[in-house]
């Protein structure tokens, strides 16, 4: 690595998943390590895509692979758990069978289908308006970029 590159400024990335049910609630989970919920997904690890990491991730989190479709939100956010700012990106899925969910109790307490207000009971703001503009997005077949959770 050269010198030039170390000084590079550096973003942490993050993917998730939009798995929704009939009646358009999404799936959340409850970590065990914070107290607020989360998309299935997490932070993806280096020389990975975001692709790959969101499917990594939901392997892990969920207990089966889960079909990655189209990306619907990426997310500038410069606050969160870690210093410094990073790139979200949410994907639509494929259709997803539940009851087939094995949580690892080391890192998920569990899992729920969460309409509108249970989205906002469970989710930090910013989050909460990404996970609505997915929504939107899936429904509308669009894609949308935001900054922090609101339309840039």
């Amino acid at each position: 690595m050269t010198e030039k590159s170390r000084e590079m400024p550096k973003k942490r990335v993050g993917a998730g998943v939009a798995i929704v049910d009939e009646n358009l609630r999404i799936l959340l989970v409850e970590p065990t390590y914070k107290d607020t919920w989360e998309v299935p997904g997490g932070m993806v690890e280096l020389d990975e895509s975001p692709r790959q990491g969101v499917r990594r991730e939901c392997l892990e989190e969920l207990g089966f692979d889960v079909e990655i479709g189209r990306l619907l939100v990426i997310d500038w956010v410069n606050q969160g758990r870690a210093a410094g700012e990073g790139l979200l990106f949410i994907y639509a899925t494929g259709p997803v069978d539940a009851s087939h969910v094995i949580l690892p109790s080391e890192e998920l307490r569990s899992w729920e289908w969460c309409d509108h207000e249970a989205v906002l009971a469970r989710v930090q703001d910013f989050k909460a308006r990404r996970l609505f503009a997915a929504l939107d997005a899936l429904r509308d077949g669009t894609f949308v970029e935001l900054e922090n959770g609101n339309l840039a």
